[in-house]
């Protein structure tokens, strides 16, 4: 299907959205059952995810990135460190920092579950073809203000 012309209409706006949310919800609930199996959650992956992107994170930018409490974030770290999938040390520049860093089985895990969403991304992106993969990046990053811009833009260089 086309796009309108009319594209900011109210109509296409809600396809827009309700597109996002449905092929979002999706493509996270492929982990669910893998996940499960681990004992983990949603919360779990996409930490896990973001430190195998930046290994050696700090628990204050895993925190941005994230975009949840620091109750909640303690909580996930202090799971995933006792199944043994992350280790935590002192930060090289800021001993007052921590650094997350995924174990070998916690990078097993992540490129499993990567692994799974990469298949289905993939196909998607097949489908759509180049200019829409482009079109779409625009669009995902156009919802994201400014100022947190830099914090994707970061990910590109680890």
């Amino acid at each position: 299907m086309t796009a309108s012309a009319l594209f900011l209409r109210e109509a296409e706006v809600r396809r827009g959205i309700e597109l996002l949310y449905f092929g979002h919800s999706h493509l996270v609930r492929a982990l669910d059952d893998m996940l499960a199996k681990e004992g983990l959650g949603r919360a779990h992956q996409r930490a896990l995810y973001f430190v195998a992107r930046k290994p050696g994170l700090v628990i204050s930018d895993l925190l941005a990135l994230l975009g949840i409490t620091k109750q909640s974030l303690s909580r996930v770290i202090k799971e995933l460190e006792a199944k043994g999938l992350i280790t935590m040390r002192t930060g090289r520049n800021d001993r007052r920092q921590k650094e997350v860093r995924l174990t070998e089985e916690g990078t097993a895990l992540e490129a499993r579950l990567f692994a799974e969403m990469r298949a289905r991304m993939a196909a998607a992106y097949g489908d759509a073809g180049q200019d829409a993969v482009t079109g779409f990046w625009r669009v995902c990053e156009g919802l994201v203000p400014p100022a947190e811009r830099r914090r994707i833009a970061d990910l590109q260089s680890g």
